[in-house]
């Protein structure tokens, strides 16, 4: 175990060297294993709450925040219009602090403890429709050579696999085995786990390979997917090619990557896929985060069930 972390022999040495919320960050990109993006959020949310309580940054003291200041940061965030999801995963953010103080010995008690989280509406998962997503395929729609096989392969490889944005990024050259026909993908918290690639998408794969070989002979890198000047991609410029693509299909509003991802699992389970299958195929934790998709799923049934039972007027 590190050792910055977290035996309360070692409190004391964390708290001379450092102050708690810079100790808390580290506990979660090193033992928990967050990303820098998650990271970063943790640290805006707790620097918003305590600049809100009127501490100087390095002065907090846990101690002397109580509920009722708590309570009126989220009436404040409710009012200036931030969402109540948003609003949950800043109090998440203050719940695992004070969790984190408690496990460390720093503080015993948590003011987060008396106060309700707004109550968030249940929303079901936007994804394209069957009919849709076949014109990507009977379509020519991609412009020829390495540009048009990249984002090809890109938009497929999402509506193949499911994998994250992140995860389609983060992709390099090593973690495609062809002969096994999978792929490894770094997933959250730095679980790693092994996706099968659909004999439909293997042959696009070696052709990508090929097109990349002979358009960026002397790169170095050895990320799978690369600008047209032989760059590795970013979050935004994946996302644009998405976007670009699927307006050329469907008329849905929201037309990202994880629409992709929602499409892969809505299709798998209407196509009668096990939902804990689908469950480790996306990478979640836990079967609640893929039970989601059963709530679309049971839309359908109920849309079609209307539809074609004589008795079924209401």
């Amino acid at each position: 175990m590190p050792d910055f972390f977290l035996g309360k022999s070692k409190v004391s040495v964390i708290l001379h060297h450092t102050n708690m919320q810079e100790a808390f960050l580290k506990y979660l990109e090193v033992e928990k294993g967050y990303s820098a993006h998650t990271v970063l959020s943790y640290g805006t949310d707790l620097r918003q709450f305590f600049t809100f309580c009127g501490y100087l940054p390095g002065s907090e003291v846990p101690s002397a925040v109580t509920h009722r200041q708590i309570r009126a940061w989220v009436a404040a965030l409710i009012n200036q219009g931030v969402t109540p999801r948003s609003v949950n995963r800043k109090l998440s953010t203050l719940r695992q602090y004070y969790h984190y103080l408690n496990i460390t010995g720093a503080f015993s008690g948590d003011p987060t403890q008396k106060v309700v989280a707004p109550k968030v509406a249940k929303r079901l998962p936007v994804y394209v429709k069957d009919s849709d997503t076949q014109k990507l395929f009977e379509r020519e729609i991609f412009p020829e050579g390495y540009h048009g096989l990249r984002d090809k392969l890109i938009i497929y490889m999402l509506y193949f696999t499911g994998i994250r944005l992140s995860e389609l990024v983060g992709l390099s050259l090593q973690r495609v085995d062809l002969k096994a026909g999978t792929i490894k993908v770094m997933g959250k918290g730095s679980k790693e786990r092994i996706v099968p690639i659909h004999p439909e998408l293997l042959p696009l794969v070696r052709e990508y390979l090929n097109a990349r070989q002979s358009e960026f002979e002397n790169v170095t890198t050895t990320a799978l997917f690369l600008t047209d000047k032989g760059n590795q991609v970013y979050s935004k410029y994946v996302y644009r090619v998405v976007n670009r693509y699927l307006s050329l299909v469907t008329t849905l509003e929201k037309k990202s990557p994880h629409v992709l991802r929602h499409t892969f699992a809505t299709h798998l389970l209407n196509n009668g896929a096990d939902l804990n299958a689908i469950k480790e195929l996306l990478g979640h934790a836990n079967l609640g985060a893929t039970q989601v998709y059963t709530h679309s799923s049971f839309q359908k049934l109920k849309s079609a069930y209307v539809k074609a039972h004589p008795r079924a007027t209401n």
